[in-house]
């Protein structure tokens, strides 16, 4: 608990003691802060401790990057939502009504193809819109695991070399994402996911069903376009490693179902639109913190997975001319741990997991529809204003201006 400590002013110590008001930014983050990280200021001070769970600018997310669901909404529960986001809970009340998810089915692909082509004009890239887009829009780090997602691209690519007649959900794989400059790491998955949609576009037959996209210069007015076309939101954190996510509540507000860790605020997207209405895979944060305790080894499950070892064999040739032997090497003899955000750990959850989403989008759309339906309805608790509400009531004690 030292502010300073061996000629080191800890400033996380002193912004603790510092402040009348300590949070964190979903409800696992803040459980996370008062029973591990700050676990001693929440014994001496617990009074001192809350949440506030983020939200994001719904009416820029929605209203003004969705007019097509906006219109649908209108004409269902009226446009009360765009001022209190909390009426979007109305619109479950039509999850049965097939009219109504005949009309949600048709927005996402108005929407899809509005980004295809958005995506041609902007960097000539083609995308069939008959696809499922299965997309992950978020900065580009080891935690968010860009890389896990890669690894089960990679297991269906092998699957569909091996046999390109295989029965298999069409699926193009988005990727929008920033980088620091000097991250190496970072980029070293950038090149590979930009190699890997290289090779996979060199033969037509697979590329008809399995498509790699990497978009560009990722910005605000690209993710607009992006959110509102996306029918799968990635969400594979390392359960435990994000805070909250703000980027998972954009897709979920636009009708995107989530595949995702219990990590972050997907817990309570998870709580909120029923847990059937989401796919959760992988360790819990209490299972990820018990399997460092007792020494993690991602060589176990290499040995014990002769898929994954046939997808770390590939990744060893490489793609489009490209040997990516030192991302292998980062996953199996990696220092000082290898695979430290536990990509083999959480491997094979996560393809059974995709198996089953395009199972289900390929044979019956109608419970879908009727799953994205559930979403947008439950989407209303991550507004930003109730965020704002809730620091402004019980932390500012702010009073409101008519």
């Amino acid at each position: 608990m030292a502010i300073i400590s061996y000629n080191t002013i800890r400033m996380a110590n002193l912004s603790v003691v510092g402040s009348h008001n300590v949070n964190g930014v979903s409800k696992l983050h803040s459980d996370i802060i008062k029973k591990s990280i700050f676990k001693d200021f929440y014994d001496y001070t617990p009074e001192k401790f809350t949440n506030v769970t983020n939200g994001i600018a719904h009416r820029r997310w929605l209203n003004q990057s969705n007019p097509e669901l906006c219109e649908l909404l209108d004409d269902c529960i009226g446009a009360g939502y765009a001022k209190d986001a909390a009426k979007l809970a109305e619109f479950k009340k039509f999850e049965n009504d097939e009219t109504v998810l005949k009309r949600l089915d048709e927005i996402k692909r108005i929407k899809k193809q509005q980004f295809a082509e958005y995506a041609f004009k902007k960097q000539g890239v083609k995308i069939d819109p008959e696809t499922l887009f299965d997309v992950q829009a978020k900065r580009l780090h080891e935690y968010k695991r860009q890389l896990l997602n890669v690894l089960h691209i990679i297991t269906d690519y092998i699957a569909l070399k091996e046999n390109p007649d295989l029965p298999m959900q069409p699926k193009t794989y988005i990727f929008a994402a920033k980088a620091a400059a000097g991250y190496y790491m970072a980029k070293k998955i950038i090149k590979l996911i930009c190699f890997l949609a290289e090779d996979i576009r060199k033969d037509p037959k697979i590329n008809a069903k399995l498509n790699v996209v990497y978009m560009e210069d990722y910005n605000v007015t690209m993710s607009e376009m992006l959110m509102p076309a996306s029918e799968l939101s990635e969400q594979i954190s390392l359960a435990g490693k994000e805070a909250s996510g703000t980027g998972n509540m954009k897709f979920m507000i636009n009708g995107a179902l989530t595949v995702g860790t219990l990590d972050g605020a997907n817990v309570e997207m998870a709580e909120l639109a029923g847990e059937e209405n989401i796919f959760i895979f992988g360790l819990k944060a209490d299972e990820v913190s018990q399997i460092w305790r007792n020494g993690y080894s991602s060589s176990a499950y290499y040995n014990k997975d002769s898929m994954l070892r046939k997808v770390l064999e590939t990744l060893i040739v490489g793609f489009n001319g490209e040997s990516f032997a030192d991302i292998a090497n980062y996953l199996l003899t990696g220092s000082p741990v290898a695979d430290p955000y536990m990509c083999m750990a959480d491997y094979d959850s996560y393809v059974l997991t995709q198996n089953r989403i395009s199972d289900l989008y390929a044979n019956d759309k109608l419970v879908w529809n009727q799953k994205s339906l559930r979403n947008i309805a439950a989407a209303g608790y991550f507004a930003a204003d109730r965020a704002i509400k809730e620091y402004a009531d019980n932390i500012w004690h702010l009073k409101s201006l008519k």
